[in-house]
Protein backbone atom coordinates (compact mmCIF):
# COMPACT_ATOMS: atom_id res chain seq x y z
CA UNK A 1 0.00 0.00 0.00
CA UNK A 2 2.91 2.33 0.77
CA UNK A 3 6.07 1.84 -1.27
CA UNK A 4 9.23 3.96 -1.09
CA UNK A 5 12.00 3.28 -3.59
CA UNK A 6 15.53 4.76 -3.54
CA UNK A 7 14.32 8.00 -1.93
CA UNK A 8 16.83 10.81 -1.52
CA UNK A 9 16.08 14.27 -0.15
CA UNK A 10 18.73 17.02 -0.17
CA UNK A 11 18.63 20.43 1.48
CA UNK A 12 21.33 22.38 -0.35
CA UNK A 13 24.51 20.47 0.55
CA UNK A 14 22.88 18.40 3.34
CA UNK A 15 21.38 14.96 2.62
CA UNK A 16 18.38 14.45 4.94
CA UNK A 17 17.28 11.10 3.48
CA UNK A 18 19.74 8.86 1.64
CA UNK A 19 18.50 6.14 -0.75
CA UNK A 20 15.64 4.95 1.47
CA UNK A 21 13.56 1.96 0.36
CA UNK A 22 10.64 0.80 2.48
CA UNK A 23 7.40 -1.15 2.08
CA UNK A 24 4.38 -1.02 4.40
CA UNK A 25 1.69 -3.50 3.41
CA UNK A 26 -1.99 -3.90 4.31
CA UNK A 27 -2.50 -4.58 8.01
CA UNK A 28 1.08 -3.67 8.86
CA UNK A 29 2.06 -1.24 11.63
CA UNK A 30 5.61 -0.13 10.88
CA UNK A 31 7.68 1.80 13.39
CA UNK A 32 9.98 4.40 11.80
CA UNK A 33 12.59 4.70 14.52
CA UNK A 34 15.56 6.97 14.90
CA UNK A 35 17.04 9.83 16.94
CA UNK A 36 16.02 13.42 16.27
CA UNK A 37 17.53 14.43 12.96
CA UNK A 38 17.53 10.90 11.52
CA UNK A 39 15.23 11.88 8.65
CA UNK A 40 11.90 10.53 9.94
CA UNK A 41 9.85 13.72 9.58
CA UNK A 42 11.42 14.53 6.21
CA UNK A 43 10.41 11.06 5.01
CA UNK A 44 6.82 11.60 6.14
CA UNK A 45 6.61 15.05 4.56
CA UNK A 46 7.91 13.60 1.31
CA UNK A 47 5.27 10.84 1.41
CA UNK A 48 2.66 13.58 1.80
CA UNK A 49 4.01 15.42 -1.24
CA UNK A 50 5.07 18.44 0.82
CA UNK A 51 8.74 17.98 -0.10
CA UNK A 52 10.03 17.30 -3.59
CA UNK A 53 12.55 14.47 -3.48
CA UNK A 54 15.93 14.84 -5.12
CA UNK A 55 15.23 11.48 -6.70
CA UNK A 56 13.40 8.26 -5.93
CA UNK A 57 9.72 7.44 -5.83
CA UNK A 58 6.85 7.18 -3.36
CA UNK A 59 3.79 5.14 -4.34
CA UNK A 60 0.49 4.83 -2.50
CA UNK A 61 -1.99 2.18 -3.61
CA UNK A 62 0.22 1.71 -6.65
CA UNK A 63 0.05 5.34 -7.82
CA UNK A 64 2.95 7.81 -7.74
CA UNK A 65 2.62 10.65 -5.23
CA UNK A 66 4.58 12.87 -7.62
CA UNK A 67 2.04 12.35 -10.41
CA UNK A 68 -1.18 12.22 -8.38
CA UNK A 69 -1.27 14.79 -5.55
CA UNK A 70 -5.01 14.31 -5.05
CA UNK A 71 -4.33 10.70 -4.13
CA UNK A 72 -2.59 11.81 -0.92
CA UNK A 73 -5.64 13.75 0.20
CA UNK A 74 -7.95 10.81 -0.47
CA UNK A 75 -5.87 7.87 0.71
CA UNK A 76 -3.51 9.18 3.41
CA UNK A 77 -4.32 10.31 6.94
CA UNK A 78 -1.58 12.33 8.64
CA UNK A 79 -1.30 13.15 12.33
CA UNK A 80 1.62 15.52 13.07
CA UNK A 81 3.50 15.66 16.35
CA UNK A 82 2.21 19.12 17.37
CA UNK A 83 -0.95 19.62 15.32
CA UNK A 84 -2.66 23.03 15.28
CA UNK A 85 -6.06 23.10 16.97
CA UNK A 86 -8.90 25.58 17.42
CA UNK A 87 -8.99 26.15 21.18
CA UNK A 88 -12.33 27.94 21.26
CA UNK A 89 -14.28 25.04 19.73
CA UNK A 90 -15.89 22.18 21.54
CA UNK A 91 -14.47 18.74 20.77
CA UNK A 92 -17.49 17.69 18.69
CA UNK A 93 -17.38 21.01 16.81
CA UNK A 94 -13.71 20.51 15.99
CA UNK A 95 -14.37 17.06 14.54
CA UNK A 96 -17.54 18.24 12.78
CA UNK A 97 -15.50 20.97 11.07
CA UNK A 98 -13.10 18.42 9.63
CA UNK A 99 -15.90 16.02 8.75
CA UNK A 100 -17.38 18.85 6.66
CA UNK A 101 -14.00 19.45 5.01
CA UNK A 102 -13.94 15.75 4.10
CA UNK A 103 -17.30 16.32 2.36
CA UNK A 104 -19.32 14.14 4.69
CA UNK A 105 -22.99 15.19 4.31
CA UNK A 106 -24.39 17.24 7.19
CA UNK A 107 -27.07 14.67 8.20
CA UNK A 108 -24.38 12.00 8.63
CA UNK A 109 -21.75 14.08 10.42
CA UNK A 110 -23.15 13.77 13.95
CA UNK A 111 -23.03 9.98 13.86
CA UNK A 112 -19.55 10.04 12.30
CA UNK A 113 -18.25 12.37 15.02
CA UNK A 114 -19.75 10.29 17.82
CA UNK A 115 -18.41 7.04 16.38
CA UNK A 116 -14.86 8.37 16.17
CA UNK A 117 -15.02 9.88 19.64
CA UNK A 118 -15.94 6.42 20.90
CA UNK A 119 -13.08 4.83 18.96
CA UNK A 120 -10.49 7.04 20.68
CA UNK A 121 -12.17 6.99 24.09
CA UNK A 122 -13.26 10.63 24.20
CA UNK A 123 -17.05 10.31 24.22
CA UNK A 124 -17.23 11.87 27.68
CA UNK A 125 -15.33 14.93 26.40
CA UNK A 126 -17.71 15.55 23.51
CA UNK A 127 -18.89 18.91 24.84
CA UNK A 128 -15.60 19.99 26.44
CA UNK A 129 -13.67 22.85 24.88
CA UNK A 130 -10.45 21.96 23.11
CA UNK A 131 -8.49 24.36 25.30
CA UNK A 132 -9.43 22.31 28.37
CA UNK A 133 -8.01 19.05 27.02
CA UNK A 134 -4.73 17.60 28.22
CA UNK A 135 -1.90 16.99 25.76
CA UNK A 136 -2.78 13.31 25.60
CA UNK A 137 -6.47 14.00 24.99
CA UNK A 138 -5.59 16.39 22.19
CA UNK A 139 -3.53 13.63 20.62
CA UNK A 140 -6.51 11.28 20.77
CA UNK A 141 -8.82 13.95 19.33
CA UNK A 142 -6.40 14.48 16.44
CA UNK A 143 -6.28 10.75 15.86
CA UNK A 144 -10.09 10.74 15.65
CA UNK A 145 -9.88 13.56 13.10
CA UNK A 146 -7.30 11.60 11.11
CA UNK A 147 -9.51 8.50 10.99
CA UNK A 148 -12.70 10.27 9.87
CA UNK A 149 -12.10 10.02 6.08
CA UNK A 150 -11.23 6.29 6.41
CA UNK A 151 -7.72 6.58 4.89
CA UNK A 152 -5.98 3.49 3.51
CA UNK A 153 -2.61 4.68 4.82
CA UNK A 154 -1.98 6.32 8.20
CA UNK A 155 1.11 8.43 8.95
CA UNK A 156 1.44 9.13 12.68
CA UNK A 157 4.24 11.35 13.95
CA UNK A 158 4.92 10.70 17.66
CA UNK A 159 1.29 9.67 18.34
CA UNK A 160 1.87 8.62 21.97
CA UNK A 161 3.75 11.76 22.98
CA UNK A 162 2.18 13.10 26.17
CA UNK A 163 -0.39 10.29 26.31
CA UNK A 164 -1.04 8.72 29.72
CA UNK A 165 -0.82 4.92 30.27
CA UNK A 166 -4.54 4.40 29.61
CA UNK A 167 -4.23 6.48 26.47
CA UNK A 168 -1.36 4.28 25.25
CA UNK A 169 -3.50 1.20 25.83
CA UNK A 170 -6.32 2.84 23.86
CA UNK A 171 -3.89 3.75 21.08
CA UNK A 172 -2.60 0.19 20.91
CA UNK A 173 -6.17 -1.12 20.61
CA UNK A 174 -7.00 1.47 17.93
CA UNK A 175 -3.96 0.47 15.89
CA UNK A 176 -4.92 -3.20 16.20
CA UNK A 177 -8.37 -2.29 14.93
CA UNK A 178 -7.21 -0.28 11.92
CA UNK A 179 -4.57 -2.86 10.99
CA UNK A 180 -7.25 -5.57 11.15
CA UNK A 181 -9.20 -3.46 8.65
CA UNK A 182 -6.24 -3.73 6.27
CA UNK A 183 -4.86 -0.22 6.63
CA UNK A 184 -1.12 0.40 6.39
CA UNK A 185 0.28 2.39 9.33
CA UNK A 186 3.65 4.15 9.52
CA UNK A 187 4.51 5.52 12.97
CA UNK A 188 7.46 7.82 13.56
CA UNK A 189 8.92 7.91 17.06
CA UNK A 190 12.14 8.11 19.04
CA UNK A 191 10.61 6.46 22.13
CA UNK A 192 11.31 2.75 21.86
CA UNK A 193 9.05 1.59 24.69
CA UNK A 194 6.02 2.92 22.79
CA UNK A 195 6.99 1.30 19.52
CA UNK A 196 7.52 -2.06 21.17
CA UNK A 197 3.83 -2.06 22.10
CA UNK A 198 2.39 -0.91 18.77
CA UNK A 199 4.41 -2.25 15.86
CA UNK A 200 4.55 -5.40 13.77
CA UNK A 201 7.55 -4.22 11.74
CA UNK A 202 10.36 -1.74 12.18
CA UNK A 203 12.55 0.57 10.09
CA UNK A 204 15.53 1.99 11.97
CA UNK A 205 17.02 5.19 10.54
CA UNK A 206 20.17 7.04 11.46
CA UNK A 207 21.63 10.10 9.70
CA UNK A 208 19.17 9.74 6.84
CA UNK A 209 19.91 6.09 6.11
CA UNK A 210 17.90 2.95 6.74
CA UNK A 211 20.03 0.86 9.09
CA UNK A 212 17.74 -2.17 9.16
CA UNK A 213 14.10 -2.93 8.40
CA UNK A 214 11.54 -5.72 8.30
CA UNK A 215 9.10 -7.55 10.56
CA UNK A 216 10.21 -7.28 14.18
CA UNK A 217 10.57 -11.01 14.73
CA UNK A 218 12.56 -11.44 11.50
CA UNK A 219 14.81 -8.47 12.23
CA UNK A 220 15.46 -9.71 15.73
CA UNK A 221 16.41 -13.15 14.44
CA UNK A 222 18.73 -11.58 11.87
CA UNK A 223 20.35 -9.06 14.20
CA UNK A 224 19.96 -10.52 17.69
CA UNK A 225 20.38 -14.15 16.66
CA UNK A 226 18.88 -16.69 19.07
CA UNK A 227 15.44 -16.48 20.62
CA UNK A 228 15.24 -15.57 24.30
CA UNK A 229 13.22 -17.90 26.54
CA UNK A 230 11.58 -16.76 29.75
CA UNK A 231 10.69 -19.48 32.27
CA UNK A 232 8.90 -18.81 35.56
CA UNK A 233 9.80 -21.45 38.16
CA UNK A 234 7.66 -22.21 41.23
CA UNK A 235 9.86 -25.01 42.54
CA UNK A 236 12.83 -27.13 41.48
CA UNK A 237 15.38 -24.48 40.61
CA UNK A 238 18.35 -26.86 40.99
CA UNK A 239 16.76 -29.39 38.64
CA UNK A 240 15.98 -26.56 36.22
CA UNK A 241 19.65 -25.58 36.03
CA UNK A 242 20.74 -29.20 35.55
CA UNK A 243 18.37 -29.69 32.61
CA UNK A 244 19.15 -26.36 30.95
CA UNK A 245 22.91 -26.72 31.45
CA UNK A 246 22.75 -30.09 29.69
CA UNK A 247 20.97 -28.60 26.66
CA UNK A 248 23.46 -27.63 23.94
CA UNK A 249 21.02 -25.02 22.56
CA UNK A 250 20.79 -23.05 25.82
CA UNK A 251 22.92 -20.07 26.76
CA UNK A 252 23.75 -18.53 30.11
CA UNK A 253 20.75 -18.32 32.46
CA UNK A 254 19.97 -14.95 34.07
CA UNK A 255 17.66 -14.74 37.08
CA UNK A 256 14.91 -12.10 37.05
CA UNK A 257 12.53 -11.00 39.82
CA UNK A 258 9.63 -13.31 40.65
CA UNK A 259 11.39 -16.58 39.97
CA UNK A 260 11.78 -15.85 36.25
CA UNK A 261 14.80 -17.33 34.47
CA UNK A 262 15.86 -16.00 31.06
CA UNK A 263 18.37 -17.34 28.56
CA UNK A 264 19.17 -17.25 24.85
CA UNK A 265 18.13 -20.39 22.99
CA UNK A 266 19.47 -21.49 19.60
CA UNK A 267 16.97 -24.30 19.07
CA UNK A 268 13.76 -24.08 17.07
CA UNK A 269 10.20 -24.29 18.46
CA UNK A 270 10.30 -28.10 18.54
CA UNK A 271 13.55 -28.08 20.52
CA UNK A 272 12.07 -25.59 22.99
CA UNK A 273 9.00 -27.82 23.44
CA UNK A 274 11.25 -30.79 24.14
CA UNK A 275 13.16 -28.73 26.70
CA UNK A 276 9.92 -27.91 28.50
CA UNK A 277 8.97 -31.61 28.55
CA UNK A 278 12.35 -32.49 30.10
CA UNK A 279 11.93 -29.80 32.76
CA UNK A 280 8.52 -31.13 33.77
CA UNK A 281 9.80 -34.73 33.75
CA UNK A 282 12.64 -33.64 36.08
CA UNK A 283 10.11 -32.37 38.62
CA UNK A 284 10.45 -28.66 37.88
CA UNK A 285 7.20 -26.79 38.60
CA UNK A 286 6.88 -24.40 35.64
CA UNK A 287 4.18 -21.74 35.79
CA UNK A 288 5.09 -20.10 32.46
CA UNK A 289 7.36 -20.90 29.54
CA UNK A 290 7.48 -18.42 26.69
CA UNK A 291 9.61 -16.51 24.28
CA UNK A 292 10.46 -13.15 25.79
CA UNK A 293 9.06 -10.25 23.81
CA UNK A 294 11.69 -8.78 21.54
CA UNK A 295 13.12 -5.56 22.90
CA UNK A 296 13.53 -2.76 20.36
CA UNK A 297 16.01 -0.90 22.55
CA UNK A 298 18.35 -3.90 22.56
CA UNK A 299 17.92 -4.21 18.80
CA UNK A 300 18.58 -0.51 18.26
CA UNK A 301 21.82 -0.62 20.23
CA UNK A 302 22.84 -3.84 18.52
CA UNK A 303 22.75 -2.28 15.05
CA UNK A 304 24.95 0.55 16.26
CA UNK A 305 22.59 3.48 16.63
CA UNK A 306 23.36 5.45 19.77
CA UNK A 307 21.24 8.48 20.51
CA UNK A 308 17.65 7.48 21.15
CA UNK A 309 15.89 8.62 24.29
Amino acid sequence: MLSIRDLRVDYDDFCAVHDLSLEVGPGEVCGLIGPNGAGKTTTMRTILGLIEPTYGEVRILGASVRDDHELVGRAVGFMPDFPPVYDDLKVWEFLDLFAASYRIPRPARGAVVDRHLEIVGLSEKRDATVTGLSRGMRQRMMLAKTLIPDPAVLLLDEPASGVDPQGRIDLKNILKRVSAEGKAVLISSHILAEMNEFCTSVAIMERGRLVVGGRIDEVNRRIMGDMSLSVEILDGLDAFHRVVDADDHAGLVEARPGGVQEFRYRGDADAAAELLARLVAAGVRVSSFSRRKDNLEELFLKVGAKELS
